[in-house]
């Protein structure tokens, strides 16, 4: 009977299946299969160690809106989108703004010291731009943006997919409140 079976495999173009050679299959599916789970293992590894500085869970685009209170007190809904790029213990962004009557777009480059965050901004829609420093981590930073003639007090938290931004400005505005979430 297993001479008819040889005899049958072969004219199909197939080796006959014995209990030894399917064990091999079975061994060498399992060390491919243990061998992906551990280098799925080393990448999530090297993603988390990559996102546990300072600015961890910032980097990505985000979206949202708040509340804009303008100089002359009267205030209007504001919609944003931000973009967080972030290597180490270096962060760049982009926020770009705009309401019915205002828009604005800040680009800001920071490096964490030891929970000392400082960097330059820039306001491209005006043409300002100054330094920034303060403190923070973990997704939770206090700075001050200062430049000629302009002072703004800055609160940014993130936890998880959201992040809440409070600017205070003695300057181009008074105050922007915003949620955004990725």
């Amino acid at each position: 009977m297993a001479h008819q079976r040889a005899y049958l495999a072969a004219v199909d173009g197939k080796h006959p299946v014995n209990k030894a050679s399917r064990l091999a299959e079975i061994f060498a599916y399992s060390r491919r299969l243990a061998f992906a789970a551990a280098a799925f293992f080393a990448a999530s590894t090297a993603v988390g160690h990559a996102q546990s500085g300072p600015f961890a869970g910032m980097a990505g685009n985000w979206s949202g809106g708040g509340v804009i209170t303008l100089d002359d007190g009267s205030r209007e809904r504001i919609r944003c989108r931000a973009s967080y790029k972030v290597a180490g213990m270096e962060m760049s962004m982009t926020l770009t703004c705009a309401s019915d009557a205002y828009k604005f777009n800040l680009l800001a480059n920071v490096v964490d010291g030891g929970g000392q965050v400082t960097g330059t901004w820039s306001e491209a829609t005006r043409n300002v731009g100054g330094s920034l420093q303060g403190r923070g981590g973990q997704g939770s930073f206090q700075v001050v943006a200062s430049a000629a003639g302009v002072n703004a007090n800055i609160s940014l938290r993130t936890s998880g997919n959201k992040q809440s931004i409070a600017l205070r400005s003695d300057a181009l505005f008074r105050a922007v409140d915003l949620s955004l979430s990725k």
